[in-house]
């Protein structure tokens, strides 16, 4: 099982001689190589072995001599950057993305990169022209969830150990819930976005709002500590025992009604954290309207890609005001809730090409994106797993985590998909 255990546990091991960096990155090349999933879809070896070599002889950082991977729109020095697109199939970086940069110089030896929807363009798969259809581990005519799809299946296969990923639409957070796995979208502006782009050399985004890259592991302390090698010190949890939380709770809703087997597990999770002492707010906060909220965000996605091309939509301004009176109707909820808890998704990982009610993946991703609150999807349930999404007050990304990490003990965390 020490494939599936987390980075903590392994770099803990790796520091203090328990572990051989070099032994378990061969092992871990063995395994990528075995795998049917399609998550890791390019390596570079000789870096890595060379890298862990070097690991097993001297100390490092938090994340010291622990092999992973990244997603492939990470500029990584050597390897090429695709975005799963033909024409940038040999467009190699010369230098590292800010990201990969900081996990480096904690320790990390990147290994590889993991699969991406074709130019990222869709949040429900993961396939591409250069490398194909990603499979979810947990039963191969399901999708992984995309763009991270790569990102979440790889942790979930036992490929990687820590994985790093970008949402602007829910690419993080959908394919966590879709594998099992944990997926944050820090606070916007906690990590930098640079070398987080299409081949070419490093530009600044012209809008960056609502787009976020941050970590995907497979518990909730590995998200803390990813973020925090890559975002800088957090602010600390508000509470440190999971019976001091106060948390807001919505389940469902009309206008994006969950499946019956997401809604049991997450009616389940919530009733453990109510007999844990978890004191439960229900219903949305005073001023959000989710149906409202939904349909902005899809405007501010819009946006984003229109500023990519020098434009700026019609009615920017007004939007910015809502999304204004929007960050203030949170910021007042937070002072007495300090959590909130929704669904990720409204269902457990569709079949392949099932496009039903497609569009509606992203109506619960968007509560916590529009807003720009952290957001994270905890695994829960079944052998399909749901996801509960847990949303954290503006800037307090460790609060969300914290919660997450405390609530595993209650609701169960991630489970290796069977056999």
């Amino acid at each position: 099982m020490t494939f599936f255990r987390t980075a903590t546990e392994v770099a803990a091991d790796l520091r203090r001689g328990a572990l051989s960096s070099r032994e378990l990155t061969e092992q871990l090349f063995a395994r990528i190589d075995a795998s049917d999933v399609n998550a890791v879809v390019a390596t570079r070896r000789d870096f890595a072995l060379e890298a862990a070599s070097r690991a097993d002889v001297t100390t490092g950082g938090p994340l010291h001599g622990v092999p992973m991977t990244i997603k492939d729109a990470f500029a990584v020095a050597g390897m090429a950057t695709t975005w799963g697109e033909p024409a940038f199939a040999e467009a190699v970086a010369d230098r590292d993305a800010v990201v990969v940069e900081r996990l480096q110089a904690a320790g990390a030896i990147v290994a590889g990169k993991s699969n991406v929807h074709h130019l990222l363009s869709d949040f429900g798969r993961t396939e591409n022209p250069i490398y194909g259809r990603t499979v979810n581990p947990r039963d191969p005519t399901r999708t992984p969830g995309g763009s991270s799809g790569g990102a979440a299946a790889a942790l979930a296969a036992g490929l990687s150990f820590v994985e790093y990923g970008s949402d602007l639409a829910g690419s993080i957070r959908i394919p966590a819930a879709y594998c099992g796995v944990h997926g944050l979208k820090p606070t916007p502006g906690t990590v930098p976005l640079r070398g987080f782009q299409p081949p070419g050399p490093f530009t600044d985004l012209a809008r960056e709002f609502p787009s976020v890259v941050g970590p995907l592991a497979r518990s909730a302390g590995d998200l803390r500590l990813a973020l925090s090698v890559t975002g800088g010190p957090l602010a600390p949890a508000r509470r440190s025992r999971l019976a001091d939380f106060r948390v807001g709770v919505v389940l469902d809703d009309p206008a994006c009604p969950v499946t019956g087997e997401v809604g049991a597990a997450l009616s389940n999770a919530v009733d453990a954290l109510a007999e844990a002492g978890v004191h439960v707010v229900e219903g949305w906060p005073d001023g959000v309207d989710p149906v409202v909220q939904a349909d902005a965000f899809g405007y501010q996605v819009e946006w984003f890609f229109a500023a990519q091309k020098g434009r700026e939509p019609d009615g920017a301004d007004e939007q910015e005001r809502q999304r204004a009176a929007l960050g203030t109707a949170w910021a007042g909820y937070f002072a007495d809730v300090d959590v909130f808890l929704c669904p990720t998704v409204f269902t457990t990982a569709p079949a392949h090409d099932d496009r039903r009610r497609y569009d509606d993946q992203v109506f619960w991703i968007a509560q916590a994106s529009l807003p720009g609150l952290p957001a994270l999807s905890a695994p829960i349930g079944g052998p399909l797993p749901a996801g509960l999404q847990v949303i954290g007050p503006s800037h307090e990304d460790d609060t969300a985590i914290t919660f997450a990490e405390l609530a595993a003990d209650v609701v169960g965390g991630f489970v290796p998909p069977a056999g």
